[in-house]
């Protein structure tokens, strides 16, 4: 044990420890059938991706469950892992071929995988070691990747026995279609982005009818080509007289029909709506319900096909747009192009406008959906808020079928063989398994790959080892499955959450068409979800790189240490609530962190730690001689006791904004500006100074304990400096006997708190911090030699009587006296026991002190006047943007008040 450095320097501490937990397997998850399993399996991240805000939240909260856990004596486990990123990897390797003149068609499927594998292992999984910089507590010898060998065998059983159960079809159906990346996209995978564009209103005229029109609107007018008729609702008296009858499409001029369909608006624009089947999700469906024809006139890249028109074919369907508005114009069709903004869906990787588009995909039926409504609804899993359940709830009321086809070469290729020169429709002349047909050199497979989505919901059994091959991971399996809590964010409760369940219901055990309640139990993926909040800047605005308003989370860590900005951010997060994240709100951690630093330096200078290789709870319980507790005494550990309380509930409620404030509080505010100030007398006192070091200990050594899952560096530090446990021993395997729980050890060497003391202790708190505002008021915070006097009645005079000695060192005063009556002329303060005053004679030149403050309300009275002109400037208040004018009129306010105080204290100064 060496002595404690000045100051706290986190990167010595923290490349020490995280290298000692590694080499002494401090992270390892054991099957042991003797203690309760808790196991994690980390949201995957982006194989191609790095640290980002939202990554140091979710994972310190991850870490924080995964080694609290460990502490209770728990068999704890926490899988890392990344996600293959199937149109991410593919993008960035592709790009970089281009570089070198080729594409993926040059390097043939075979080859080109190879590459990209080459690519991921090169620049892959950085996140993963960028996260170990945080502290994270991962079994890393369990490291999975989506695209290995056993995870990946997982993901194509799981396609085979759904193909095998009909829940998984090919099909023509309506998708989102990048034009750059050309493949199929999820949902989750459509930024929608405010864009100006045009809205183009357009007249058709009636064939029947010639000279009368109908009025159309559009943002889309390079589609006309494809439409094949025109909808009005059937009740729109305008209209539905109309129904059945005809319209000149403009071009290529052909007559479509007119139908009737509920879908249409009546209240948008005209109420007629262009119908272009292969063009529009919801003008598919309208198709579908009418048998109308669908004409695709855009090629996968986005160009325009032969079917628009020899004018419009090989024409950039931007280009299409413009020469359809001109062409409009010069047909005379156009009645107006007008500005109008709405949202597009653009595609996450290539950052273009997505496409709707009909293509021959793989889709999935979802398996299991009213267990898994049972499962959350009857709350066998919870979540956290749980608000978000009626979320869920509600997506699943609404869900459609799944499209987990994507038209890339890096994925999963889908486990389907076609009988070669054989209809690939006709399910006769298809082979579905993972090893393939024994006669491979009759059969192709198919080129799709999976959604990467359709190999993360495997999650939390794949990464276990389903399906289990051996003895060790059906034993394994049997272990940690559930998995005890989920942390993730609210924005994928569709895309992942609710696909874990499903997966894990219907894939987890033997097939079944319906599950009893039993069953959902023994089947859900885990048992609780928490999610966490997103972190926004200070004027609530997403975080991101375009803003600039997302500081580089490494940077942070450098800047505060880990420890540090792990607990800036739980001091700033509310369960499941966005953070307004700022770094001066963060600096708070770093300051706690040189607090706790700085009193147990104070701690190792008044004495070593006795018994230093058996530092228990319970040896340092027995150094306590109950006759000597005084009420700071019992008050500091009966906040000691409802602390660890209070932490505890909360963890197992996952309010961890809870949990560090009440630690934060006790620490700071009770032990460090309280109990250790007023323990100084007695620790020059020998009699005393045994059991006072002793409560300090307790005290020091359960907050390290309690706060080590959320501060993990400087704790274990800390921890082994002190000499609070045996040589060689970790802190995250304390056992829960060595006093998390710290009641019984008191009460066995007869230490019972006194429940009247904290109240009392409150009393004497409240009052030297009114006084303490008082001197500070009138710029004697640092005097010594500072009179009060105060007011109360008996039972509050005595308490003050009893600690007035106390009350005195603490505030720094000369004396506190006590006056059967209020004195005139002399300023005063409230405190729950009572009123104090302070006796300015004693302490301040009073003359002196007029001037000084008379001087200081001219400047005032000027700055007013400035603030007061400003805002009654009606060219500054309507020009001036809204941030400044706001800022002025908050300075104004400030300043009125800063005067009010400066004449209240002057009328004081008698």
């Amino acid at each position: 044990m060496s002595e404690l450095a000045k100051a706290y320097e986190p990167k010595e501490v923290e490349s020490k420890w995280y290298k000692s937990w590694l080499e002494n397997k401090c992270f390892a998850g054991v099957v042991d059938p003797k203690r309760e399993p808790f196991s994690i399996v980390i949201p995957p991240p982006n194989v191609t991706g790095v640290l980002h805000m939202g990554h140091l939240l979710n994972n310190t909260l991850q870490d924080i469950l995964i080694r609290n856990a460990r502490q209770h004596g728990k068999s704890a486990v926490w899988i890392p892992g990344t996600d293959h990123a199937g149109i991410a990897t593919q993008s960035r390797v592709e790009r970089e071929l281009r570089k070198e003149g080729k594409t993926r068609h040059d390097l043939g499927r075979e080859k080109f995988v190879e590459t990209a594998a080459a690519w991921r292992d090169k620049h892959g999984g950085i996140i993963l070691d960028q996260l170990k910089g945080l502290g994270v507590s991962c079994d890393w010898d369990r490291k999975v990747h989506t695209l290995d060998p056993d995870y990946s065998n997982a993901v194509l059983t799981a396609f085979a026995k759904l193909y095998e159960r009909g829940y998984i079809y090919r099909g023509r159906r309506m998708v989102n279609w990048c034009p750059v990346s050309l493949t199929a996209l999820s949902d989750e995978e459509v930024i929608m982005k405010p864009q100006k564009g045009k809205l183009y209103k357009m007249r058709y005229e009636l064939a029947d009818s010639p000279g009368q029109y109908l009025e159309i609107a559009t943002t889309r007018p390079e589609t006309i080509m494809g439409d094949t008729a025109v909808a009005v609702h059937p009740e729109d008296e305008r209209y539905k007289h109309l129904i059945g009858k005809h319209v000149w499409r403009p071009f290529p001029r052909e007559r479509i029909v007119i139908v009737g369909d509920a879908h249409v608006d009546r209240s948008f624009g005209t109420g007629v709506l262009k119908v272009t089947p292969a063009h529009d999700k919801a003008d598919f469906e309208i198709g579908l319900r009418h048998k109308l024809p669908v004409v695709d006139v855009m090629n996968p890249d986005g160009t325009m096909n032969a079917l628009a028109g020899p004018e419009f074919a090989g024409k950039d369907r931007f280009v299409a747009r413009k020469m359809a508005e001109k062409k409009l114009e010069e047909l005379g069709l156009l009645i107006a192009a007008e500005e109008y903004e709405n949202n597009v869906g653009f595609s996450e990787r290539a950052d273009v406008p997505i496409e709707p588009r009909l293509s021959d995909q793989w889709f999935l039926k979802y398996p299991k959906v009213e267990e898994s409504k049972t499962a959350v609804r009857d709350g066998i899993i919870k979540f956290y808020p749980e608000r978000w359940s009626k979320t869920y709830l509600h997506w699943l009321e609404n869900i459609q079928d799944w499209c987990i086809s994507r038209q890339l070469w890096w994925g999963h290729r889908i486990p389907v063989w076609y009988r070669k020169g054989a209809d690939r429709n006709d399910d006769a002349n298809r082979h579905v398994s993972v090893q393939g047909p024994v006669d491979k050199e009759n059969w192709e497979q198919e080129e799709d790959v999976l959604d990467t989505w359709a190999s993360s919901w495997l999650w939390t059994f794949g990464t276990f080892g389903w399906p289990e091959s051996a003895v060790e991971s059906e034993k394994e399996l049997k272990y940690w499955h559930p998995t005890s809590v989920l942390v993730t964010a609210p924005d994928i409760i569709f895309f992942w959450v609710a696909r874990m369940i499903m997966a894990s219901l219907e894939l987890y055990g033997e097939a079944k068409k319906t599950l009893t309640h039993k069953e959902i139990e023994e089947r859900i993926p885990f048992k609780n979800v928490y999610f966490n909040g997103l972190i926004r800047d200070e004027k609530g605005r997403k975080m991101s790189k375009s803003l600039g308003n997302s500081p580089e989370p490494l940077d942070l860590i450098a800047k505060f240490g880990a420890d540090g900005l792990r607990l800036g951010l739980l001091l700033i997060a509310p369960q499941g609530q966005d953070i307004l994240f700022s770094e001066e709100r963060v600096q708070q951690g770093r300051n706690f962190c040189n607090k706790l630093w700085n009193a147990c330096r104070f701690r190792q200078m008044n004495g070593s730690i006795e018994d230093q290789a058996n530092a228990t709870v319970d040896a340092i319980a027995a150094r306590i001689n109950p006759s000597q507790l005084d009420a700071d005494d019992h008050a500091i550990l009966g906040q000691l006791v409802a602390t660890l309380d209070t932490v505890s509930k909360a963890i197992a409620e996952f309010e961890f904004n809870t949990a560090v404030q009440a630690i934060y509080s006790f620490f700071w505010n009770d032990l460090c500006d309280w109990y250790i100030e007023v323990s100084k007398t007695k620790l020059k006192d020998d009699t005393l100074k045994g059991t006072c070091l002793a409560i300090q200990d307790l005290c020091i050594r359960q907050t390290l304990l309690v706060l080590h899952p959320m501060t993990p560096f400087i704790t274990e530090e800390l921890w082994h400096q002190l000499g609070y446990g045996k040589d060689g021993s970790f802190i995250q395997n304390v056992s829960p006997e060595d006093g998390i729980a710290l009641s019984t050890s008191l009460s066995k060497h007869k230490i019972t708190p006194d429940v009247t003391a904290k109240a009392e202790i409150e009393t004497v708190r409240d009052l030297v911090s009114k006084a303490r505002a008082l001197k500070a008021q009138y710029n004697l915070a640092t005097k010594k030699d500072v009179k009060f006097l105060f007011t109360a009645d008996p039972a509050n005079r005595k308490i003050v009587k009893i600690h007035v000695q106390k009350i005195s060192n603490m505030l720094g005063a000369q004396s506190f006296d006590y006056l059967d009556n209020a004195p005139d002329g002399l300023p005063a303060t409230v405190a729950a026991c009572g009123t104090i005053y302070l006796d300015l004679a004693s302490a301040i030149d009073v003359d002196a002190e007029k001037q000084r403050i008379g001087k200081e309300l001219e400047k005032l009275d000027k700055a007013i006047a400035a603030g007061e002109s400003k805002l009654s400037n009606e060219k500054f208040v309507s020009s001036a943007p809204a941030n400044i004018v706001e800022g002025a009129k908050k300075q104004l306010t400030e300043t009125k008040a800063k005067r009010d105080e400066l004449i209240r204290i002057l009328e004081n100064l008698k």
